[in-house]
């Protein structure tokens, strides 16, 4: 198993961290900068950051990577600090039952970006929300699926992969 340095675990981070920070200035400036368009802002980066906490103690306890510097993002050695380790063979099932609850975070932005440049549009917000597209629906699936998914024990069973290789 190859085993990842702390940079190459940051460089794997990074386009899933600029999702959720591109996401939290999309709705920041869609919504105004107002005080609920910040509280809202607020509430999608805690957001962000609770969804990969959820994958890791939810997911990531039954991966092979679990408590090892194999995984790529490094949540699997997160993980082990929060659960012990799960059944290996219920990963499919486990991914499938809570990806789910982090979906969400790649469509609130657009979302948000796309009512209020209907509303008023704006370069800027135009910018942030491509940015965020460009980067949340190409780089990090690409990141994901050639550098992470790549080198994964568990690329034959995983739902991700799976569908990644019907539609290619």
């Amino acid at each position: 198993m190859r085993e990842y340095t702390r940079n190459q675990t940051l460089l794997a981070n990074l386009p899933y961290a600029a999702m959720v920070t591109i996401g939290t200035a999309t709705i920041a400036t869609g919504l105004g900068f107002s005080a609920g368009a910040l509280a809202s802002a607020a509430g999608y980066l805690v957001y962000g950051v609770a969804g990969a906490v959820w994958i890791m103690v939810f997911v990531c306890r039954y991966c092979d990577y679990h408590g090892t510097r194999g995984c790529p993002c490094g949540y699997g050695l997160v993980s082990a600090r929060f659960v012990p380790k799960g059944e290996r063979e219920c990963f499919a099932q486990k991914f499938k039952r809570h990806i789910p609850v982090i979906v969400p975070l790649w469509l609130i932005p657009v979302a948000c970006g796309a009512i209020a440049l209907h509303r008023e549009y704006s370069r800027g917000l135009a910018g942030l929300v491509a940015v965020f597209a460009i980067n949340s629906f190409v780089i990090l699936p690409l990141v994901s699926r050639r550098h992470s998914c790549s080198e994964c024990p568990q690329k034959d069973g995983c739902p991700w992969m799976a569908q990644r290789s019907a539609s290619t």
